[in-house]
């Protein structure tokens, strides 16, 4: 029998890796769906009237092992892919599709459904029942139900289209960032870069068995290089390779991908009655509406154009006073500003990075973890993982129970996307009275150890994994009853506060003298250089706010709008980009080509709630201010109102019991000296 299938008898259940083969996926996929199929068929002949247990809650549970095996996948697809997992992706998305539809368009189950929906003043359900309820009425009625059957058909089309489209973007962008070098043969050419990056370069060549350095687009060795690389030429050539992902015109072009995704969720939201797909979508977040979503980001434009302009004029005469530098471009930004930043606040990063072992911040996170929850972290060694790298940790509470099982996966390797992210294998959920607790996984693309240095952050890196820690804690400490409304299964613009809240521990004195030790002489970060680095921290947030706004805006011109007129990619976005551009256009540049967020990861009319979610990580971090960073009686509320409730309320609500009042911005604009 396949393993996928099932019950892992593994430590904690945890996925047996190794024992998997590749080939073991389509067919579990095909037996798993067929499983789920039978359950919701029992679910619909059940001759007993409908009720909460016997219709909403066996079809939430009844796809547990399909869903276990498309996180599996899925998650390998995005950490350790290659082109017959790829392959596999390709063959499995529309059958995922056509099942989500069997399901979503199933008129017995929906009768059933909406039975016990039009009963909820009646029935005696808990606020978590209610909430999920309301959610499983909604997945139908918004995603076909009541569409007639020519409309049904049309809806399952668009739908096996799209994740077929997704999938290839992701595919393209990925062989983009791969096929690319910028292969260097004289050491002149590396001037600026520190000598960790310069062996890091000379490594990358070494495995390709070229003589000399390479630099890819990777970001541990692409944002080096445009940070510190006194070469301007082959900056500008870096950058420009970095901005023509999927904007080439060739095999790995995303142009027609990005209208055909666009259009079909335009399509798809016409066909269930909302004007555009950000009204769809919107519907279900705490911003309701594109036009709340536009105002949020017009009102930030408006607050930080003008710190924005003066910054850049401030970046624009240092750069042409230091190098004679007539015109400001993309690929001085980095290196003008870093070469400013040291200049303003005499603080930069390689002064900073030999105080960021990587081990030291991650064992920081675990104590900051334990100050303000009690929570233990237990390295194992008995944990199966995907790839050696991958380190596994028990996590316990202050009881010694166990709470999760917590994966780390910190290198760039081949077969793994960009970026950074926070993951599961398996949700937390209660059944048959037993409290399953979860598998998190967190993935980042830091500096490797070389033969001479271990793995030492920028302080940008060591934010990046709080952040993604913050979406860990939120899927560990998760304690509700259905996996549906568990850990991050909440509204979009409200699942960015917890790992945007635990980015502000990185800059006070207390959380950092946990952690920040020189990695050869243990010596603590000097104390003025943590003043230092909060000072830098409100550095150019006016030009840093206009590129995270310019982003939301981009995202928002893709589905608040019908999409149908737009007929040249790279014209629409140079449209949306005047109202925050500070630099020069590049014209063989494209931004939505290699946007992933959007068109193959979940952001779709979402990538605003980035600064929405600021505006609540501020707000509640001034909270603790009031007190002290780690008020135990702050920490608990915030654990048992917004980490501990997944989706089980409104997150308005939510919030509101955590603070005792909404959110405002004032926090924000002070925290960036934007006032």
């Amino acid at each position: 029998m396949n393993i996928l299938n099932q019950r892992f008898e593994t430590p904690y259940e945890t996925a047996p890796f190794s024992k998997i083969n590749t080939t073991d996926f389509l067919p579990a996929f095909k037996t798993s769906i067929e499983k789920a199929k039978a359950i919701i068929t029992s679910i619909c002949e059940n001759n007993n009237p409908p009720t909460f247990e016997n219709t909403i809650e066996a079809l939430e549970f009844s796809g547990l092992e399909l869903e276990r095996i498309s996180s599996l996948f899925f998650n390998l697809n995005a950490a350790e892919t290659n082109e017959e997992i790829q392959k596999i992706a390709q063959e499995v998305s529309p059958l995922l599709s056509e099942f989500s539809n069997d399901v979503a368009l199933n008129e017995a189950l929906f009768l059933r459904i909406k039975t016990v929906f039009e009963q909820k003043n009646s029935l005696k359900l808990t606020s978590e029942q209610q909430q999920l309820l309301e959610k499983k009425y909604k997945s139908f009625s918004r995603n076909g139900a009541l569409l007639n059957a020519d409309e049904k058909e049309k809806l399952r089309e668009i739908d096996k289209s799209l994740s077929r489209l997704k999938l290839t973007f992701g595919e393209h962008l990925l062989a983009e960032t791969n096929r690319y070098e910028l292969h260097i043969t004289e050491e002149s050419d590396l001037d600026g870069l520190s000598e960790d990056e310069k062996e890091a370069a000379k490594l990358r060549a070494e495995k390709k068995q070229k003589k000399g350095w390479i630099i890819s687009l990777d970001y541990p060795s692409y944002i080096p290089f445009m940070t510190y690389a006194k070469n301007r030429k082959l900056r500008e050539k870096l950058s420009c390779a970095f901005g023509k992902k999927g904007f080439q015109n060739d095999e790995l072009d995303n142009q027609s991908i990005v209208l055909d995704i666009a259009n079909l969720r335009q399509q798809r939201a016409t066909l269930l009655g909302y004007k555009t797909h950000a009204h769809y979508i919107l519907e279900e977040r705490m911003a309701k509406t594109p036009e709340k979503v536009i105002h949020f980001l017009n009102d930030l434009l408006e607050k930080a154009t003008p710190f924005a302009k003066k910054e850049f004029e401030t970046l624009s005469a240092f750069a042409y006073k230091n190098d004679g530098i007539e015109e400001l471009q993309k690929w001085d930004g980095a290196y003008y500003s870093e070469q400013l930043k040291k200049k303003l606040f005499d603080i930069y990063d390689a002064q900073l990075k030999p105080y960021f072992k990587l081990e030291n911040v991650i064992e920081g996170a675990f104590l900051i973890a334990k100050k303000l929850f009690g929570l233990e972290f237990k390295k194992l060694e008995d944990i199966d993982t995907y790839h050696k790298d991958v380190m596994t940790f028990k996590v316990l509470d202050n009881n010694s129970n166990y709470v999760a099982i917590f994966y780390a996966d910190f290198f760039p390797r081949q077969g793994k996307r960009s970026g950074a992210w926070m993951t599961s294998f398996k949700p937390q959920y209660i059944l048959n009275g037993t409290n399953e607790r979860p598998h998190v996984s967190i993935v980042c693309n830091f500096t490797k150890p070389t033969k001479t240095k271990p793995s030492l952050l920028t302080f940008n890196e060591v934010t990046t994994l709080f952040h993604e820690f913050g979406h860990a804690l939120h899927g560990m400490l998760a304690n509700t009853t259905y996996p549906s409304l568990s850990g991050t299964s909440v509204a979009w613009d409200f699942v960015e506060l917890p790992s945007q809240l635990m980015e502000n521990w990185c800059y006070e004195k207390e959380a950092l003298s946990l952690f920040a030790k020189h990695y050869q002489t243990g010596d603590l970060i000097p104390m003025e250089w943590i003043e230092k680095i909060k000072a830098a921290g409100k550095f150019q947030q006016g030009m840093q706010t206009l590129r995270q706004l310019s982003f939301g805006l981009l995202d928002m011109s893709w589905h608040g709008k019908n999409p149908t007129s737009i007929k040249c990619v790279k014209a629409h976005e140079k449209e949306v980009f005047s109202s925050t551009q500070l630099y020069p256009d590049v014209a063989e540049n494209c931004m939505s080509t290699a946007f992933a967020h959007i068109f193959q990861g979940g952001y779709s009319s979402g990538y605003y709630s980035y600064k929405w979610a600021e505006v609540l990580d501020a707000d509640a971090f001034a909270y603790f201010k009031t007190k002290h960073i780690f008020d135990t009686k702050i920490a608990n509320s915030l654990k048992h109102y917004i980490l501990s409730q997944g989706g089980t309320e409104d997150p308005l609500v939510l919030y509101k019991k955590f603070r005792g009042k909404d959110a405002s911005n004032k926090a924000l604009l002070e925290r960036a000296g934007l006032v």
